[in-house]
């Protein structure tokens, strides 16, 4: 016969006044973790006591039950409700739900409690969040009742809004927390759900690659159009931002491309119309021009208007005080010394950005450039006259067909550019088809990409020659040679002297922006400013040149000659010249600052390329680590991968220089490579005293058809 099956008996509950309590020395919990005790009688004043205190019977020696009661368990809830009674919010006779243990062992009963108890699943957390918000209490609400920052509780709000699917997966541990923090920065449930499908069967799973791919048609709000077109227009128009509450952001991704570029349009339009108003026979805007619009164009030469007694007396004052406190405090200064120093330096740049005055009749032949800058800010470029607007000589047909034809060059004369003006180049055979994934075949680069890129390369010699005079000669030197006793073979020679300006007419990803095309510039408007504005006056200028200053000026003018460029009819010559000019003046293109990215190379190759790349520029792990990945998500890879290995495909390597230089080497490189060098002369120092030895020695322009 079976044996009954004992009952439970549970222990009864009972109202004790507070006064009856004291703290067990039973107690297991002795590191004080979590929450507070100021916070925990807080929450208790806010909500009263939601679990019952568990409590034995203190008996005397005799084993008789004195009135009072011990709390072995719930010793946290004992303190908060002591500190309620000293701080006069509960009655020391306020009567407190206990559970009256009897039997068996205090501390037992202390460590089963705190053992036993399971803590809340994180997902629970969030979902009980979103029931409060649900319930009509704000961020604030919440975070007060709760004892965390209103930020945590936004935190958790936005991961309570991912997906149910996915939230499902994490439940079930088949998610990480930082998988999850990721998919919030995407309001686009079916995105999220699509990028967790792609990655499933993949290697990478990191939150970083989950971010890449949900943001991938998204912009930045560090980007120059959201910043010129601004975040608040923006959201007015009804455009969304998404953040990232869990890392920094840059303020967000913008989700609407489209209203972003209207916005940007819409603003430069504006913009273009109060410039035209100056009376400019023509603006064009774009959110960015091709490197080298400007070519071609006459660019007129203004005169900065003068200042005023009073602010040129202004201006002095500024400018001795700041000289003061160099001299004074020889570069260490306090904080509050730097802050006046930014001070000074801002107000002396609004007395130099003075506005610059042009002849009325050229601004009436002449239009203007507007597009946006790195930091987001328009850039006018004012006073470029178009060949077919140039003033008519007396006789001169204006119906000629050579009326567009640069008599200097033989070539057709530059024009202004339209917004929506494309570049067209040659067929790309590389340009990522489908059928490449299963191309087992190293095939070699396409001339469009070889175009490109030594489109970079060309920019970068140019800047490498303007600043070694020397190379300059010497390259043109070669080319006069050519031209007198080897006169079939002047194509041997990269440079085009002419002088012939070559314009870029397939424009390489990042060309204007690089650090080679911005040194060239800054040095053409530091000589724009130093040159007389008569053209009468310029000779004796060049006579008045130091031998130094007179030298980087040549080799300014020869560097914009050189024409590094790959074409297909041209299979030897022309990159051999680029190779030697590269090795005297010792081109390194990784500290020119170029890098590999999906844009400029690895999206244009075929896989095998790719990882060709990563097995040159990191190691032959990492290239196996992508080999598996689709073209797309390969070539993004490996621009993490390749980010500062100094890798350089084949075209921009410069022979008799490692193909991948030393990281740390290359970082130093390229903080150089970003100062921009000019001569004593440009740096407003005083180089117009000329040495009449020197003066024997001095080399002076060659004329070259």
């Amino acid at each position: 016969m079976a044996s009954a099956v004992q009952k439970i008996s549970l222990s009864p509950s009972r109202d004790i006044p507070f006064n009856k309590l004291v703290l067990s020395q039973s107690n297991v919990r002795q590191v004080k973790a979590g929450l507070s005790i100021d916070q925990l009688a807080e929450s208790i004043a806010q909500k009263t006591l939601l679990q019952s205190l568990s409590v034995r019977a203190i008996v005397d020696t005799d084993g008789k039950e004195t009135g009072m009661y011990e709390v072995p368990a719930g010793g946290r809830r004992f303190r908060a409700l002591e500190l309620l009674v000293k701080q006069k919010r509960m009655s020391k006779t306020e009567m407190v739900p206990c559970i009256v243990r009897e039997g068996g062992i205090a501390e037992d009963d202390s460590l089963t409690e705190n053992i036993e108890r399971a803590a809340l699943h994180p997902l629970d957390q969030f979902r009980a969040f979103q029931a409060l918000k649900d319930k009509g209490l704000d961020d604030e609400d919440i975070a007060a009742r709760q004892f965390v920052s209103v930020n945590v509780v936004k935190q958790r709000l936005k991961l309570a809004s991912v997906s149910s699917k996915l939230l499902d997966l994490y439940a079930e541990d088949a998610m990480t927390y930082e998988q999850l923090m990721a998919f919030t920065v995407s309001h686009d449930h079916a995105r999220q759900e699509q990028v967790w499908i792609s990655i499933s069967n993949g290697w990478n799973k990191q939150g970083y690659y989950i971010k890449r791919l949900l943001t991938e048609s998204a912009v930045n709000a560090n980007d120059r159009r959201a910043i010129y077109a601004g975040l608040e227009a923006y959201e007015a128009a009804g455009g969304i931002i998404t953040r990232d509450l869990f890392e920094a952001d840059n303020g967000g991704w913008l989700q609407d491309p489209a209203l972003l570029e209207k916005l940007v349009r819409d603003k430069l339009d504006i913009e273009a119309q109060k410039v035209q108003a100056e009376g400019w026979l023509w603006v064009e805007t774009a959110i960015d021009f091709p490197y080298g619009h400007t070519a071609g164009l006459r660019e007129l030469v203004g005169e900065v208007e003068p200042l005023n007694d009073d602010d040129a007396a202004a201006r002095a004052v500024l400018q001795a005080e700041i000289d003061q406190l160099h001299e004074q405090y020889q570069g260490d200064f306090p904080d509050e010394v730097d802050e006046r120093l930014g001070e000074i330096e801002e107000l002396l740049e609004t007395f130099d950005r003075r506005p610059t005055r042009y002849d009325p009749a050229e601004i009436a032949r002449s239009g203007v450039f507007i597009s946006l800058d790195a930091e987001g800010k328009s850039e006018i470029e004012r006073g470029y006259v178009r060949y077919h607007d140039e003033p008519k000589l007396a006789g001169e047909d204006d119906d000629s067909a050579d009326a567009a034809i640069d008599p200097a060059t033989g070539e057709p004369r530059g024009s202004a550019l339209s917004p929506g003006a494309a570049f067209v180049g040659g067929d790309d055979a590389e340009t990522g088809s489908e059928d490449e994934e299963a191309d087992d075949t190293l095939r070699p680069l396409s001339d469009r990409l070889k175009l490109e890129l030594t489109s970079h390369r060309t920019v970068a010699l140019r800047d490498a020659v303007a600043n070694d005079p020397h190379a300059a000669f010497l390259a043109v030197l070669h080319v006069l040679v050519l031209s007198l006793f080897y006169p079939s073979r002047t194509s041997e020679s990269c440079l085009e002297v002419g002088l012939r300006h070559t314009t870029f007419g397939t424009q390489a990803p990042g060309l204007a922006e690089s650090i080679s095309a911005r040194a060239i510039d800054a040095r053409r408007g530091a000589w724009k400013e130093q040159l007389p504005p008569d053209v009468e006056n310029v000779w004796a200028f060049l006579l008045n040149l130091d031998t130094d200053s007179r030298q980087m000026l040549f080799a300014h003018c020869a560097s914009l000659s050189i024409n590094a460029q790959h074409d297909a009819w041209n299979r030897g010559g022309r990159q051999r010249s680029a190779d030697q000019i590269a090795q005297l003046v010792g081109l390194d293109m990784v500290a020119a600052g170029w890098t590999p990215t999906a844009d400029n190379y690895l999206n244009r190759v075929p896989k095998l390329r790719i990882l060709e790349a990563v097995r040159e520029g990191v190691d032959e792990r990492s290239a196996q680590l992508i080999d598996h990945l689709k073209k797309g998500d390969m070539a993004k890879e490996a621009e993490r991968l390749l980010a500062g290995s100094g890798w350089l495909p084949e075209p921009l390597r410069t022979p008799g220089l490692p193909p991948v230089a030393d990281a740390n080497a290359q970082s130093a490189e390229f903080e150089s490579a970003n100062t921009i060098t000019l001569p004593a002369f440009l740096n407003g120092n005083d180089g117009s005293g000329s040495d009449e030895a020197e003066d024997a020695g001095e080399v002076h322009p060659i004329a070259a058809e």
